[in-house]
């Protein structure tokens, strides 16, 4: 018979945690902003002569260029805003970093966060490429960004092991992913061979990749509908992924966001985008009866589903749906 989660199953940070993780957060968000503020000014500007007339020039991060007009009152003061702007923008960045270093440091000494380093790492490189936005993190890796959010621990072992990480990709916004791939003249195991060399795909399994320790990464995508082209593969690279369709994947696509800030053992800090916890336990539960799911994994998915339900009850009891009711009733 199964036990039934209780609060022992939850150990809260303490508070020296607790406050240390409240200051690195609160740094890593400013930093987000910096992060944005500096890709808004990636390129420059600069004067260029074409006859007696000097002309501004605006360049992009591709080496593109446009012209903003003539040498004029107007063009000197967009070219004298645009610098003053690409200039603090980039130095708060640079102090943003510098902090976050230090947070990194104390995040280690004070066990704020248990995150595996080689999520952290692709999370983080997934952002700097440009692609966090198509990517959704599904499965057992939630669980960091629900008990992080709680201030909390789960202790169940059997709930938190796992050695690959579930990425829900996008199929709404393919579109725009194929073209952002293009500009970054990359393929998707090549993002995560900028990770670890150590990637590959699975010959027997196209949509999963594997490193030399045994670390894998499964993309998946809702189950084909309406326009959706099926198969797919993620890049025109012949070695790279083909995104294989998850049944009920469409319950997590549609599913409320949740996104929480997550550490690793060693302190470093990412931004996880995945789904509402309150559906993780829904999806967890319907997976468990399916007739074709393996028994010891139903078994996970039932004491998934249970603790996360706990952890919210305790913990984040405004994500609940009656939580909303009460916010708007009269």
């Amino acid at each position: 018979m199964e036990k039934t989660p209780k609060l022992l199953d939850l150990m809260e940070l303490d508070d020296g945690a607790k406050r240390q993780y409240i200051d690195a957060k609160s740094t890593f968000q400013a930093w987000e902003s910096a992060v944005k503020e500096v890709r808004e000014v990636r390129g420059g500007m600069y004067w260029k002569s074409a006859g007696q007339t000097e002309y501004l020039i605006r360049t992009s991060p591709t080496n593109s260029q446009k012209s903003l007009g003539p040498r004029s009152a107007e063009t000197e003061s967009i070219y004298a805003n645009f610098t003053a702007r690409k200039i603090a923008a980039e130095q708060r960045e640079t102090d943003l970093r510098e902090r976050m270093r230090i947070n990194q440091r104390l995040n280690r000494a004070l066990h704020v966060g248990r995150a595996p380093g080689i999520v952290v790492d692709i999370l983080n490189r997934l952002d700097q490429a440009g692609l966090a936005e198509y990517f959704t993190v599904v499965g057992t890796h939630a669980l960091y960004a629900y008990e992080i959010a709680a201030g909390v621990r789960i202790m169940d072992s059997n709930a938190m092991e796992t050695r690959d990480v579930d990425l829900l990709w996008d199929t709404r916004k393919r579109v725009q992913f194929v073209s952002s791939m293009k500009v970054l003249g990359s393929s998707m195991v090549g993002i995560l061979r900028q990770v670890d060399p150590t990637f590959s795909i699975r010959s027997e399994q196209k949509y999963t990749a594997v490193n030399s320790k045994g670390f894998e990464v499964d993309i998946l995508r809702r189950e084909a509908i309406e326009n959706d082209p099926h198969p797919i593969r993620l890049s025109d690279d012949d070695d790279d992924f083909w995104v294989t369709q998850a049944r009920n994947a469409g319950m997590l696509l549609n599913a409320p966001r949740f996104s929480s800030v997550i550490v690793s053992s060693a302190g470093y800090m990412a931004r996880m985008n995945t789904i509402s916890p309150v559906t993780f336990s829904q999806f967890k539960r319907w997976l468990s009866e399916q007739d074709d799911r393996e028994n010891l994994k139903k078994t996970r998915d039932r004491r998934q589903a249970a603790v996360v339900d706990l952890l919210v009850t305790e913990y984040l009891p405004h994500l609940l749906p009656e939580a909303a009711l009460r916010d708007t009733s009269p």
